[in-house]
C-alpha cells in the first residue's frame, strides 16, 4: 500500500466545503511534517497549508478558509475546506518529510511542493456552480 493515499475529493457548488483525508501507512506521522499542495490545469503546483507540530503555514488564498489538522490516533492528515471558490479547483495531494528538524522546519514555513519525500497520488476538487 502506498504511504499516503488521499480521499474526499469531488464537485462542490462555490461556498460549499469539502474534507479531504490522507490516510497514512508505514511511517509514524509524529517524526513527519506534513503538507498540503495542489495543481490546476495548466498551472504549476503551489502550496496550501503545511504543519509541523502545531506550527501552521497557509497560503495567502486559502488562510481563513482551510485548517490542516491530524489524528495521530487513525494516522490521517486532514484538510477541511470551507468558502470553496472556482479558483480552488485543482488536483490536491498530500505530503510528508521525515528529513531532519531544520529542513523540516524550513519545508514547513516555506510549504513549497519541491523537497518532501513521500506524496499521494492526488485527489481531485472541483468547483463550479
Amino acid at each position: 500500500q502506498p504511504p499516503l493515499v488521499e480521499s474526499g475529493g469531488g464537485s462542490v457548488q462555490p461556498g460549499g466545503s469539502l474534507r479531504l483525508s490522507c490516510a497514512v501507512s508505514g511511517i509514524n506521522l509524529n517524526y513527519y511534517a506534513v503538507g498540503w499542495f495542489r495543481q490546476a490545469p495548466g498551472k504549476a503546483p503551489e502550496g496550501v497549508s503545511c504543519e509541523k507540530f502545531g506550527r501552521e503555514t497557509y497560503a495567502d488564498s486559502v488562510r481563513g478558509r482551510f485548517i490542516i489538522s491530524r489524528d495521530y490516533a487513525k494516522n490521517v492528515i486532514y484538510l477541511q475546506m470551507n468558502d470553496l471558490e472556482p479558483e480552488d479547483t485543482a488536483v490536491y495531494r498530500c505530503a510528508a518529510s521525515g528529513l531532519p528538524l531544520r529542513k523540516k522546519r524550513e519545508l514547513t514555513d516555506d510549504c513549497q511542493p519541491s523537497g518532501w519525500e513521500i506524496r499521494g497520488q492526488g485527489t481531485q476538487v472541483t468547483v463550479s456552480s
